[in-house]
């Protein structure tokens, strides 16, 4: 079994920054591939980015490239993700992901190919 812990995530204004952390434990060594994904209200779950444990390949949504950033400090089993210029539409909960598996950018955006998941953060963008 794998555990995720996410936080971070808190309440900013427009145009600021904020920085998502993910802790991992317990069998985190089979942790092929790290992903972030957010879920709106009323909305379904997205994919916002991934990044592979070993290769540090990383793959971001069309609507974060440029403003995201997603990394690893693997001797501390963690992923984060740098937010810049947050805007409103930002706003939705935050869930860190475990993949078992080396995740393509075919294939990295899909929540079934995931086997763990975090309880989530609340990110509140205001305009």
């Amino acid at each position: 079994q794998v555990q995720l812990v996410e936080s971070g995530g808190g309440l900013v204004q427009a145009g600021d920054s904020l920085r998502l952390s993910c802790a991992a434990s317990g069998r985190s060594f089979s942790i092929e591939t790290m992903g972030w994904f957010r879920q709106a209200p009323g909305k379904e779950r997205e994919f916002v980015a991934a990044i592979t444990w070993s290769a540090a390949n990383t793959y971001y949504a069309l609507a974060v490239k440029g403003r995201f950033t997603i990394s690893t400090d693997n001797a501390k089993n963690t992923v984060s993700l740098q937010m810049n210029s947050l805007a409103p539409e930002d706003t939705a909960v935050y869930y860190c992901a475990a993949s078992l598996s080396v995740l393509s950018s075919g294939s990295c955006y899909f929540k079934n190919n995931y086997h763990y998941w975090g309880q989530g953060t609340q990110v509140t963008v205001s305009s």
